[in-house]
């Protein structure tokens, strides 16, 4: 089949999928009381669903007022069990899978279940709703004329106990549907390789002679194997390699920091930037429009959503969660997730915004662990990325990574914030800068401008050494896949760790 015919014949069949998604949009109250319904039904007789005698839940008030919320240490024990070959635990069908992850803040390792339905009725499903979308959007696209250059996770599948675990990537890519191997690159092999300087080397090797067309990674991860590209082929740009490529699909952590570095190594003109929001629990939205900056909530993939309004750590009053009929615009949320996999009242860890509410949009702002609040100043990673991104325009400099913690008071001396930087392009000034990320903070944020006007000195800024948070994500085994900087803390660990490696 001539390759003209056959993108032609793909983009029509993905774009059929939009009439569904309209409706979704039209109706989410029904589609999500439909989908609680759905999963409760279907997990009636498991381990979970007798205890909480899931056949006689009628409704979301009665599910709330039976159902805890949970967190992962909450649900580890049944999880283990499951990973020890224990079957209808939480969920009816069996789990073999595990998605491993560390998230940012917590060195324990967290095993996730991935069920077969969250990997076909989630993840594969929005993988091609993510194209479904593009194609909407963008009529004349050619992307299907060549391949996708995709960059997994850099550890292996390992089997233990009769299940298997690994980064979400690996488990995708090891259970693609050939139709997603044929127009991806490098291979399933390249791309399970566990060694990550191996494995860069051998995917620009794989990837040079290919005709590739669209992206999809990590921003931070994705950046560090097209600069090798660079230096291996001696361009000046990444569309001077493939002059085809029209679009970059990201994920995985705020693509402000690295939206001006993208922008210069693909300055074709037309080329696309297509955001999207999942993680080792789900898939939870896509980017609809060109040139947005949120996201659409998809709300038929299998997952059942609550929002609890955010509150820092520190708050003792009760969590209570809510309806997506009852959120409101510009509120910070926890996200909580039921899933086809049996996480039920999951929270997950991460916080949103709803920037629209017909259709739902969303934004993601950060990490319910990863902030500051040491002084009541409650600066949230939205604020830090925000902030940062105004300092860089400011300063005509970029930005590649950042960590930030407080410095505590002492008897007499006031606290301040202390942030270790990295810079692509340094600003010609480092203590301007400083004061103009101080003076975004503020503007960002109330509760730190009051903070500095009583118990917070100017913050205290240094300028890391080339590499630096790559050093040391190496020195914790945390190369590739879905490992992320710490960017905010209330604990000076990692911190004082950045430090240290930044003398040496």
């Amino acid at each position: 089949m001539p390759i003209s015919l056959f993108n032609s014949i793909a983009s029509w069949i993905l774009k059929k999928r939009i009439h569904q998604m309209e409706l979704f949009m039209k109706y989410p109250q029904e589609v999500q009381t439909e989908l609680l319904a759905d999963l409760l039904q279907k997990a009636q007789n498991t381990e979970t669903g007798l205890r909480y005698d899931f056949k006689n839940i009628k409704g979301y008030s009665e599910f709330r007022n039976t159902v805890p919320l949970s967190t992962y240490e909450t649900l580890a024990p049944q999880i283990e069990r499951c990973r020890k070959g224990e079957q209808n635990i939480f969920w009816p069908t069996p789990i073999k899978w595990f998605a491993k992850s560390s998230g940012t803040t917590n060195a324990k390792s967290k095993f996730i279940p991935v069920s077969a339905e969250a990997l076909e009725d989630c993840h594969y499903k929005a993988g091609k709703d993510m194209l479904s979308l593009y194609f909407n959007n963008n009529p004349d696209s050619q992307l299907l004329s060549g391949k996708c250059l995709r960059l997994g996770g850099s550890h292996e599948l390992y089997l233990e106990n009769n299940s298997y675990f690994g980064d979400l990537s690996a488990i995708i890519i090891q259970n693609m549907p050939f139709w997603a191997e044929l127009s991806s690159t490098p291979g399933s092999k390249t791309s399970l390789i566990s060694e990550w300087e191996t494995k860069m080397k051998a995917i620009v090797s794989e990837t040079l002679p290919e005709k590739v067309t669209s992206l999809a990674g990590v921003p931070s991860w994705m950046l560090i194997l097209l600069q090798r590209v660079l230096q291996e082929t001696k361009s000046e740009t990444l569309s001077a390699v493939w002059p085809e490529a029209e679009v970059y699909f990201h994920g995985g952590i705020n693509f402000k920091p690295y939206c001006e570095i993208y922008k210069s190594l693909f300055p074709k003109d037309g080329f696309q930037f297509y955001e999207i929001y999942n993680a080792s629990e789900g898939f939870f939205g896509i980017q609809d429009r060109n040139d947005a900056d949120d996201l659409l909530l998809m709300l038929d993939y299998g997952i059942f959503y609550e929002f609890i309004p955010f509150q820092a750590e520190g708050t003792h009053s009760e969590p209570q969660a809510i309806l997506l009929k009852e959120v409101e615009l510009n509120t910070n949320y926890e996200l909580v997730i039921t899933t086809n996999a049996g996480l039920w009242r999951y929270r997950i860890g991460d916080t949103i915004r709803f920037t629209c509410l017909s259709p739902y949009r969303i934004q993601v702002t950060g990490r319910t662990k990863s902030h500051i609040n040491t002084f009541g100043e409650e600066l949230i990673i939205d604020n830090a990325e925000k902030a940062i991104s105004w300092a860089c325009k400011k300063t005509n400099s970029l930005v590649s990574n950042f960590s930030a913690a407080p410095i505590f008071m002492e008897s007499n001396t006031r606290g301040a914030h202390e942030w270790v930087i990295e810079f692509e392009k340094e600003p010609h000034d480092i203590n301007q800068f400083s004061r103009l990320l101080d003076e975004a903070l503020q503007a960002l944020n109330s509760d730190y401008e009051a903070k500095r006007k009583s118990s917070l000195e100017l913050l205290r800024l240094h300028k890391a050494k080339k590499g630096l948070f790559y050093q040391w994500l190496a020195s914790k085994n945390k190369l590739g896949g879905q490992h992320k900087i710490p960017r905010l803390s209330n604990s000076r660990v990692f911190l004082e760790e950045l430090l240290v490696l930044n003398k040496n």
